[in-house]
């Protein structure tokens, strides 16, 4: 018998109906429960073949855990050695070197550090910065957000290098990055599962986040070839990034879909998010994977080697 384990915070949906498709179609040869989990032992033996991550990202005892549970073999999807390494701005540059339309993004130094951190440590850095070359390459308006967030958190647009400056004030210890805005035509959300298999939906992100309202559907949004170029982009992006469960946003502007957040690892499955169509497509989808995934057996933790890809 093979077990998949969930670890989850506060939702309800997703991981309720997870279980019970899992439980449902493995025939009692996969099984699906919720991980409990106290002290960790490094010398514990591996209790689960394969275990879904929903909230490691906020609770590092649980990425500490699933990094230990990945060394005896179990998978975890997502990755949380990829997860814990990576950025936004990084999967900016790669997508880019990938092929993918990329809006123009620029890297900022932070406004304040960590106690400890004086103007000697900060030598390497340029002062005054170039605040006009910044704004004159990336284009105005622009959003400032983390490198490395999400949720729409500490997100701002900007409309003139003096807001620029008065928003990057307030910033703090966190990293920035300025990005083009794209006027879309047309936006979509797509989600992943496995590297392979992918749902497109018109998306609005003008709507409140989280409130139900985003997600549009219809099936018949985007043009059959642009379709297939945004199907191949999701399945680029997600091969080289390693994940298994990602969203892939695209603000499309004269036919090209720009890949404006594609570092999702913990997407928003929430029933009351989604409704129904999209909900029950990421619960079949998700249940298809793992006990795939369970079933083929432990191994070792793939390591993944995107350098590859930018050799073809």
């Amino acid at each position: 018998m093979k077990r998949v384990g969930v670890l989850v915070g506060r939702e309800k949906t997703f991981p309720e109906a997870v279980i019970n498709q899992i439980n449902e179609r493995g025939h009692g040869e996969v099984v699906a429960e919720y991980i409990k989990l106290d002290g960790v032992r490094y010398d514990d033996p591996p209790r689960y073949d394969l275990v879904i991550d929903r909230i490691s990202h906020e609770v590092p005892f649980y990425r500490a855990t699933l990094k230990r549970m990945a060394l005896e073999g179990t998978r975890i999807i997502n990755n949380p050695f990829w997860w814990s390494a990576d950025d936004k701005f990084f999967n900016y540059s790669l997508g880019r070197k990938l092929g993918v339309a990329i809006p123009k993004t620029v890297l900022l130094p932070q406004k304040d550090y960590i106690q400890g951190i004086v103007s000697e440590s900060l030598r390497n850095l340029a002062f005054p910065m170039d605040w006009q070359g910044i704004v004159d390459y990336v284009g105005l308006p622009a959003f400032l957000k983390p490198f490395d967030g999400g949720g729409w958190k500490n997100v701002s647009k900007i409309n003139s290098l003096e807001e620029l400056w008065a928003e990057y004030d307030k910033s703090g210890t966190l990293c920035m990055t300025l990005q083009e805005s794209i006027d879309f035509d047309q936006f979509v959300r797509c989600y992943c599962v496995g590297q392979e298999e992918v749902m497109i939906m018109a998306y609005d992100p003008r709507k409140p986040y989280l409130s139900g309202e985003q997600y549009v559907h219809n099936p018949n949004y985007l043009a059959p070839a642009l379709a297939d170029r945004v199907r191949k982009d999701v399945r680029t992006l997600c091969s080289a990034l390693g994940y298994d469960i990602n969203t892939v946003e695209f603000a499309i502007k004269d036919g090209v879909p720009y890949a404006i957040d594609f570092t999702n690892p913990a997407p928003d499955m929430d029933y009351w998010s989604l409704k129904e169509k999209f909900f029950n497509w990421v619960v079949k989808a998700m249940a298809d994977m793992c006990i795939a995934k369970a079933k083929s057996g432990r191994s070792q933790f793939e390591e993944i080697h995107w350098s590859k890809l930018l050799n073809k």
